[in-house]
């Protein structure tokens, strides 16, 4: 068999199972070499996924830098809108990875995480098809457009959680860096994010028990990032995820 005849044998098969649309200009056919990796190899939010904390030196790693944080009381949630962050994945921040590109932050985030990742015709931006190994529910997702619920881009801090906790008096600009910083973004199972809603990690924490370490210094370092406190119940079930 030539190669070019090879090569529309792999591309008929990756049709048939969903790999690729036949409306797609470019498609990965294998999945990204990238492994995983922990919040504390990833300050700046632009390699894939959350791996869990396994060793001792990281977890320790993660109790520092939650002691970091300032806590406070809970502010009321008054006069909160998304809208007060912007557009829905506005590419218009300035200062956070990927901002001004000319891709929307969503389909920034499935290239991020996604393997197996398709685009729309004609788009180097536009997701249309991909896998998603979701780290919060153990979930692996073989994710279509035409589904775009099933997977959700979560703020790991909550946009309403911020509001309260001090970002309503933050001038817009602000607000729309952290609405679109991949720091503060995770593609997830739909169904678990709608579960999270503005909840901060004393009442919600992922359901996979072995990524609870790494999602709170995630959690932590947007925080930081960003000079916003924390409930004190949160930083205690915080600091008890990495104990």
């Amino acid at each position: 068999m030539s190669s070019r005849g090879a090569v529309t044998v792999v591309l008929g098969v990756a049709v048939m199972f969903g790999l690729v649309s036949q409306g797609d200009s470019r498609a990965r056919s294998a999945p990204d070499s990238r492994a995983r990796v922990v919040p504390l190899d990833n300050p700046h939010g632009t390699r894939p996924g959350l791996a869990p904390l396994r060793s001792a030196r990281d977890r320790v790693a993660g109790i520092r830098l939650i002691r970091k944080l300032r806590v406070r009381g809970m502010g009321p949630k008054t006069g909160y809108t998304r809208a007060r962050y912007g557009a829905n994945w506005a590419d218009t921040a300035r200062g956070v990875p990927y901002a001004r590109n000319g891709c929307g932050t969503r389909n920034d985030l499935l290239a991020r995480d996604g393997e197996y990742v398709s685009y729309r015709r004609g788009s180097g931006c536009v997701v249309v098809s991909m896998k998603l190994r979701d780290p919060y529910s153990g979930r692996t997702i073989w994710w279509r457009k035409q589904r775009a619920g099933e997977v959700q881009v979560d703020h790991v801090i909550p946009l309403s959680y911020e509001w309260r906790m001090g970002a309503s008096r933050w001038p817009a600009a602000k607000r729309l860096r952290i609405a679109n910083d991949p720091l503060n973004l995770i593609p997830v199972y739909g169904g678990v994010n709608q579960a999270k809603g503005g909840s901060g990690p004393a009442s919600w924490l992922p359901p996979v028990r072995r990524v609870r370490c790494a999602y709170v210094v995630r959690f932590a370092q947007v925080a930081l990032k960003y000079g916003l406190p924390v409930t004190r119940a949160d930083k205690a079930v915080m600091l008890a995820q990495c104990r």
